[in-house]
């Protein structure tokens, strides 16, 4: 229930030896005419180790929701920092592919919709959820966005940046779908709460609605460019 104890481990270890094998190991290797850079090989031989432990752990997390969420974020910020911060190259092995396994892969699809739509329950239950967060501020907030319609559009954006780095195309696929998924029921709720508001078009919350479906329009448009 601690991966993270682990994961920072293996970056402590990564960042405390990066000195020692730039000016000694790597002039060793430098000067026998070999192409291995020293740091790498000794973060990639870590990370190895850590795929071993993801492998060995992961059955045992698959139906524990709360365990395999705080699993699946803990891994996402160790991949950051190494990429990030240690240079670590994308040829490399990493925990997207054994996070990408059918049956773990299947499992956070399943878990990340459940935890998106609580989301979106809480934000549409929100007594702010209809209120602009910048509504006093008129050269922020030309298009009047509705505080739901913009924490949806977060969701979206977060989602985007958990599976961005997963090693095949298929699997972001998936993941594209699933959003696809959120946006259309995100649609269904809006149009639910038009409804009761159709007698007062012009009230205040049937004009959010609008606001809110020409924002999200607006978003998805400039997310085009975006392969």
């Amino acid at each position: 229930n601690k991966p993270e104890w682990y994961l920072t481990q293996v970056l402590i270890w990564i960042g405390n030896h990066a000195k020692f094998l730039d000016d000694k190991i790597q002039p060793i290797l430098d000067k026998a005419g070999s192409s291995v850079n020293a740091g790498l090989e000794f973060s990639r031989a870590l990370v190895m180790l850590i795929l071993e432990k993801l492998a060995a752990d992961i059955p045992c997390l698959l139906y524990d929701d709360t365990l395999f969420c705080h699993l699946v974020d803990e891994v996402l910020l160790f991949e950051r920092e190494l990429y990030s911060v240690h240079g670590y190259l994308s040829s490399f092995p990493s925990c997207m592919h054994i996070l990408s396994e059918e049956s773990c892969f299947q499992r956070w699809l399943t878990v990340e919709k459940k935890f998106a739509l609580q989301k979106m329950d809480s934000m549409l239950s929100s007594e702010a959820a209809w209120i602009s967060q910048y509504k006093d501020i008129t050269d922020v907030d030309e298009m009047k966005v509705p505080d739901c319609a913009e924490t949806f559009m977060t969701l979206l954006l977060v989602i985007t940046d958990r599976y961005k780095n997963l090693p095949t195309a298929s699997r972001k696929l998936q993941f594209l779908g699933l959003q696809k998924e959120l946006v259309d029921d995100f649609r269904i709720r809006l149009t639910q709460v038009m409804k009761e508001e159709t007698r007062a078009s012009l009230g205040f919350r049937y004009c959010a609605i609008l606001n809110a479906v020409n924002y999200i329009a607006t978003v998805l448009a400039d997310w085009a460019d975006n392969v």
